[in-house]
């Protein structure tokens, strides 16, 4: 059958450094971190005590106080970030079949603080089963998905997507493939996090694989550098709208760029550590290379997994190096993780935003916080450190993983 063309129409943001796409891409450019002590509960006692939080976000702006108490924080953000870029697609009228547009979302952990509060409370009651009637609803990763739905009134295909940290590249690939073989007109997809909590930052600190940079939280997150010790966590939500190309230039949309291919593959070696040799990272930039029908020399940039832990960061760039050859040294690459922290299943949803409005602003944005060399990485990279730069730029990889071994990305071209 011959396949549709897809197009992103619409992009919706709440990040740790801009609660929509304009400030967030800004604060990109200006390689501002979103880095800074924990203020959702009292850290004191962790190894790691700062996290990129969302700031100045106030729930009751958006969503009725009645309803937003039923919703996770993670809930929360998926559906500012989706309602952002519902507006931004105009696909919210009268005009669009309702019943051809889905909603693909994800979330590596979904509901942990509702579960951490339900579960706590119940361990320090008398045994007496008391539990909030919307624990599970609160808690359950594929409600984001469903609320996102019900108050649009969308009824095409809706789903929620699991994979850790690859969650939100797989969410758009399920997206891009229901779009492309004809069986949905457009769909909103992203990932969502809400993972700064006790359980959270205490769990990955049993890993360590966090950062326990406390004396300076804004230079914790430091892609590449010698001196990285793990990844920062962040949270936040990220939506992007991808549309059939017939549609949106039937109804006059607006549209940013195309997304021309996805790509997954599987590490099989390691609960949390990358392969050493990269390859399943291989294998995830053959596979959408492949799927997008281009070749290395076509790829101007690469948004890199990149989480500043010591094994991840030179493994993904010698995967990198295997698959690109002699166009490694042409291509710009870079982690915004490094301004972000890592969003978990939020993260390829921003990641993949980021990697958009630089196609169409033909810049990309650095990669904070180098300042000394690691002799495992090859400094003939260009890693875009410290500062951004302007280039030609007509195809873009976003690069996600996950523990568990999952790999996801993918390839956006300009229109």
């Amino acid at each position: 059958m011959q396949l549709k063309r897809v197009v992103v129409t619409g992009l919706g943001a709440l990040t740790p450094i801009g609660n929509n796409v304009s400030d967030y891409w800004n604060n990109l450019l200006a390689g501002v971190s979103g880095a800074a002590p924990i203020t959702h509960f009292d850290a004191s006692k962790f190894k790691t005590r700062f996290a990129c939080e969302v700031k100045g976000f106030n729930v009751d702006d958006f969503i009725d106080k009645k309803e937003s108490r039923k919703m996770d924080p993670f809930t929360h953000f998926g559906i500012v970030a989706a309602d952002q870029a519902i507006e931004d697609a105009g696909l919210n009228t009268d005009t669009v079949d309702k019943d051809r547009i889905g909603v693909i979302f994800g979330s590596g952990i979904g509901g942990i603080k509702i579960f951490q509060e339900e579960i706590t409370n119940f361990n320090q009651g008398d045994g007496t089963p008391r539990f909030n009637p919307f624990f599970i609803p609160k808690m359950i990763i594929d409600i984001v998905p469903g609320h996102i739905s019900m108050k649009h009134g969308f009824r095409g295909p809706n789903f929620a997507v699991v994979s850790a940290c690859a969650t939100g590249n797989n969410a758009l690939i399920d997206a891009f493939n229901y779009v492309r073989l004809g069986m949905a007109n457009a769909i909103v997809c992203g990932g969502t996090e809400s993972a700064i909590t006790p359980a959270g930052v205490g769990g990955f600190n049993a890993c360590r694989a966090m950062s326990e940079r406390n004396d300076s939280p804004t230079t914790a997150s430091r892609p590449f550098d010698k001196e990285r010790d793990g990844f920062v966590l962040g949270e936040g939500a990220g939506c992007i709208i991808l549309e059939e190309y017939e549609h949106a230039k039937a109804r006059g949309a607006k549209i940013y760029c195309e997304m021309v291919g996805g790509g997954a593959s599987a590490d099989a070696y390691h609960l949390t550590a990358p392969h050493p040799e990269g390859l399943g990272v291989i294998n995830v930039l053959k596979n959408v290379l492949q799927d997008a029908n281009m070749k290395p020399s076509e790829i101007d940039y690469i948004n890199v997994h990149g989480t500043s832990t010591p094994a991840g960061d030179p493994a993904e760039l010698k995967a990198i190096q295997k698959v690109f050859g002699e166009d490694a040294y042409r291509l710009n690459i870079s982690s915004t993780k490094s301004m972000t922290g890592h969003l978990l299943g939020a993260a390829g949803a921003i990641e993949g935003i980021a990697s958009v409005l630089s196609l169409v602003n033909q810049i990309v944005p650095p990669t904070i916080n180098f300042s000394v060399p690691d002799e495992a990485i090859d400094q003939k990279l260009n890693l875009t450190v410290n500062k951004p730069q302007k280039r030609v730029i007509n195809a873009v990889i976003s690069n996600t993983f996950g523990f568990g071994g999952h790999n996801a990305s993918v390839l956006f071209r300009k229109i």
